[in-house]
């Protein structure tokens, strides 16, 4: 019996460390949108970012991030730098002037260029019916990026219309997800 208890204790905590978010490219997510509406939380990254990995490393694999993501976005994984083709708004984005032969940085996508993502990392959000909403630029931890998923996801987005509306929102949002 001790055995045992050993034994589903250690898949529990493997399950709970081996969770993640659920990722898809940015033609996925639309394609979903039309069967269940569901907002829109895209990572942009590029493979030289630093920062772009400790959001990875520490943010994308906290239990209350991976969760609160999974059950209310189709998260996106998207390199600003790659060569995913996407259609978006009668539109198909490339990265024509992507150098395969090239050590770091390479050109920027253009659906990246579209988005006006102007550093790495950036969170880029959308709504239901695939709208851009906002970016959020930098690395976030999971306290830091909850506000923007709750406010979001919650629609709260739509009254912050001035600064300080934000910083009244800011200063009163109390933290759930853990370290």
């Amino acid at each position: 019996m001790k055995y045992l208890l050993s034994v589903f204790i250690f898949f529990m905590c493997f399950a709970i460390h081996a969770q993640e978010i659920n990722w898809m490219s940015m033609n996925e997510a639309l394609e979903a949108q039309k069967k269940e509406p569901k907002k829109i939380f895209m990572d942009v990254y590029t493979d030289w970012c630093g920062p772009c990995k400790l959001l990875d490393k520490k943010t994308f694999h906290n239990k209350d991030v991976v969760s609160y993501v999974n059950k209310h976005y189709y998260a996106v994984k998207f390199n600003a730098e790659g060569t995913e083709e996407i259609r978006y708004n009668n539109f198909t984005y490339t990265n024509p002037n992507y150098n395969p032969n090239r050590k770091g940085r390479n050109s920027q996508h253009f659906f990246a260029n579209a988005l006006k993502v102007t550093g790495y990392p950036s969170m880029v959000f959308f709504d239901e019916k695939g709208n851009l909403i906002a970016p959020v630029v930098g690395f976030k931890t999971p306290q830091q990026l909850e506000i923007y998923l709750k406010m979001i996801n919650n629609n709260d987005y739509k009254k912050l219309t001035t600064a300080d509306a934000w910083k009244k929102y800011e200063k009163s949002f109390v933290s759930t997800f853990s370290n």
